[in-house]
Order: C-alpha cells, then sequence, then structure tokens
C-alpha cells in the first residue's frame, strides 16, 4: 500500500512539473478597457540549450504595446494595421505593434527570467473570455518551442502540449 502511494505522489509531482514548464502570464486577469502588464515567464530553454530569442504575438484588440527593454537583448517592434480600428482614449488607432521580439540574449536552460509588456486591451474585447499571446522561443540549432496552441471552444489549456499563455478578461473596473 505504502509502495503504491509513494508511486501515485511521484507520478503527480513530475505531472505538476511538466505542466508548470512552459511560458506562461504572471497575472491571469485583466479588466477590459484597461492597461494591462504581461509579464510573460519564461522557466526553461529548448532542451538544454538556451533561449536566445523570445517573440510575442499580440492579438486582435490589445493595442498601445509598450515593450520593456532587457540588458544584454535586442528589442524589435514589428507594426502593422489592426482588423479595425479601436479607440483609445478618444484617439482612433487603426495600426500599432503586432509582434515583440527580444533577441541576442543567452537564458540558459537552467535558468530563469521574465519578459514584460505593457498594453492596453480595447473595450471591444469580451469579459470572461481568454485572450491568448502566442509566444515562440527560439534557441541554438534551429530549435524552438512554439506556445501557440489555443484551445478550440469547450477545451482547456491544460489539454493542450504546446498552450499559448493567456489572461482572462474580466469586466472593466468602474470609474476607470
Amino acid at each position: 500500500m505504502l509502495k503504491k502511494t509513494l508511486v501515485t505522489v511521484a507520478a503527480l509531482a513530475l505531472g505538476a512539473g511538466t505542466a508548470f514548464a512552459h511560458v506562461s502570464l504572471q497575472l491571469k486577469e485583466a479588466p477590459v478597457g484597461s492597461t494591462y502588464r504581461a509579464i510573460f515567464q519564461v522557466p526553461h530553454g529548448c532542451e538544454g540549450k538556451p533561449t536566445n530569442t523570445v517573440r510575442v504575438q499580440i492579438p486582435e484588440g490589445v493595442i498601445a504595446v509598450k515593450s520593456q527593454p532587457k540588458a544584454g537583448w535586442k528589442l524589435d517592434k514589428i507594426k502593422g494595421p489592426y482588423a479595425k480600428s479601436y479607440d483609445y482614449y478618444g484617439t482612433p488607432t487603426s495600426e500599432g505593434v503586432k509582434e515583440v521580439v527580444w533577441s541576442g540574449g543567452a537564458l540558459a536552460d537552467d535558468e530563469y527570467d521574465e519578459f514584460v509588456l505593457r498594453v492596453y486591451l480595447t473595450k471591444d474585447l469580451k469579459a470572461g473570455e481568454t485572450l491568448y499571446f502566442p509566444v515562440v522561443q527560439e534557441c541554438p540549432d534551429g530549435m524552438a518551442e512554439r506556445w501557440i496552441e489555443i484551445p478550440a471552444k469547450g477545451q482547456s489549456a491544460d489539454d493542450l502540449e504546446l498552450p499559448a499563455p493567456g489572461v482572462t478578461l474580466i469586466e472593466a473596473v468602474a470609474g476607470h
């Protein structure tokens, strides 16, 4: 009986370890119609190789993207048109940052780091839904970890092997 219990505990511990081995967002909820500090947690490299590029795709409805520079990393902001024009505090906004790329760094496989964006979650987004930010970690020798899977309707991110980091949208805070 004790042996069976220990095997079960060990299996659960291993499963829990792999469940948290992906890129995730530190802040799990954010109100629509407000700014959001997206903190992407990168817990490892690629099968023993360091991460030297982190690419974050900006979903539709997320505008006014400002990326936090990182010492030792080059920062690129790829801009383009939005699918529609959004209101940003009274200013119509129809284009902006669509992808942010930190490159040239070296996050060892046994190290952890955070990559940060400040964004505006437009009022066009719907409270109660989860907004996903696909992320690709690139490593030497063409290796990569692609955290880009978005759950289908009725599916959970826990069901996916390489889930994109997501934030649950909540109702706007009164007075803001």
